[in-house]
């Protein structure tokens, strides 16, 4: 098969396009053939390490981490599944022509659903849920805001936190976005170019703050994400564009007694991310499937583009996903 192999040369990591042997499924693994692949910014990094503690991954450095595909082959614990069935999840290895999904962390594409509309969803829909419904603890009426609001993650967590009632849902991201990203929930809109995202979730709630922070940037923003928690904030610590490290005032922490919550999937095992997974489906898998729950793709590259599709991601114009078909 054909593979994006991640490979590092004096240092420097770049991805290249081989042949490799094709898969051979472990016990609990489907064989599937990849059909689309999601394109997300941690794909940038150029590192085929992901899911550290998940044993089902090729036998090669292949980038990626976001597919959907049929069902050619599958291990002999494997139950529930035929071949030629529709999935999709986020399996290590994506960027190739066939790629290994533990079974209990698949979840079926529902007809209807285009292979790049199903490859978007996985990363977003996951990530979001975890960090606003079980993590953040949503509740209706509560006010919700998102860092990086136009990213996969931020428009699924604008659409999650309409679906479970948010009051306020503010997010920042460039004013050419903001018009767009009302039609997936989002209520207050910030131009991150004009700074002052804390002083607009203020006005936004009368004062009392966001009750929920979905934090994609890190250290730039963390004075922001104080200077604008309600009390008992829960702030979920996702990604770290922004920058990995920086001071915080652990007495404005205290007092406005906010959880700081960090959430990856790099060091779940396969129970704790197949938890994750359920309960993102069980709550969202039927609005993925009539489109109540869907994300924007912002174009297709073919398989064999991915160095052409991670330039035109670190460009920065985009809104929604970049989607790899095969």
């Amino acid at each position: 098969m054909k593979a994006w192999l991640v490979e590092k040369t004096e240092g420097a990591a770049r991805l290249a396009w081989r042949d490799v042997a094709d898969l051979v499924p472990g016990a609990n693994d489907l064989l599937v053939k990849v059909r689309a692949v999601g394109i997300n910014r941690a794909d940038l990094a150029l590192n085929a390490g992901h899911y550290a503690r998940i044993p089902t991954r090729p036998p090669h450095p292949i980038a990626g981490l976001e597919a959907a595909g049929e069902v050619i082959g599958m291990g002999a614990d494997v139950k529930g599944y035929a071949i030629g069935d529709r999935v999709m999840g986020m399996p290590a290895g994506a960027y190739a022509e066939q790629v290994l999904l533990d079974h209990r962390l698949a979840v079926r594409v529902p007809a209807g659903l285009g292979w790049a509309a199903a490859a978007a969803i996985p990363v977003a829909l996951f990530t979001a849920h975890d960090a606003i419904v079980t993590n953040g603890r949503l509740a209706k009426g509560e006010a919700v805001f998102i860092q990086a609001a136009s990213s996969g993650v931020g428009i699924a967590a604008a659409q999650i936190a309409r679906a479970r009632g948010a009051g306020v849902i503010a997010g920042t991201a460039s004013a050419a976005k903001l018009a767009r990203l009302a039609q997936y929930g989002l209520t207050h809109g910030i131009d991150h170019a004009q700074g002052g995202a804390a002083e607009a979730v203020m006005r936004a709630t009368g004062g009392a703050g966001a009750d929920v922070i979905v934090d994609m940037v890190g250290a730039k923003a963390i004075d922001d994400h104080l200077a604008m928690a309600a009390l008992g904030a829960r702030w979920i610590q996702i990604g770290r564009m922004g920058g990995i490290s920086g001071p915080v005032d652990l007495n404005e922490l205290s007092r406005k007694r906010i959880a700081l919550i960090g959430v990856t999937f790099r060091t779940r095992d396969v129970a704790e991310f197949a938890a994750v997974v359920r309960a993102a489906w069980d709550d969202f898998g039927g609005a993925a499937a009539s489109g109540a729950f869907a994300m924007p793709v912002e174009k297709v590259f073919a398989l064999a583009e991915a160095d052409r599709a991670h330039a035109a991601m670190r460009e920065n114009r985009h809104f929604g996903k970049f989607i790899l078909e095969a």
